[in-house]
């Protein structure tokens, strides 16, 4: 079972995302940060579960979608890094 680790700029860009959600609903917003911990978590057993990201096509960087967000991490040996969190349109940085 692998570890999971959050950069911090993913870390803020899922407070950036919550704190929008939640201008309209509180309750949808912890809903949504909910989720994404679980999906995140179901990495620890399953970390290929997630496609390799298009952009970079690298096997160690995959991504989940989940609604329209991408969660993008890496995989390492028994530690997978959550590095990015986005809104489906946006472009992903060129390095990540």
């Amino acid at each position: 079972m692998a570890a999971i680790a959050w950069s911090p700029k993913a870390i803020q860009e899922l407070e950036v995302i919550c704190n929008y959600i939640g201008k309209n609903s509180e309750y949808y917003a912890r809903l949504f940060a909910g989720n994404v911990f679980k999906r995140i978590e179901s990495l620890a057993l399953f970390p290929q579960s997630g496609r390799v990201v298009p952009e970079y096509k690298q096997s160690n960087l995959r991504e989940l979608i989940y609604q329209n967000y991408r969660i993008v991490y890496r995989t390492k040996p028994n530690l997978i890094e959550v590095v990015w969190i986005t809104q489906g349109a946006r472009l992903l940085p060129k390095n990540l």
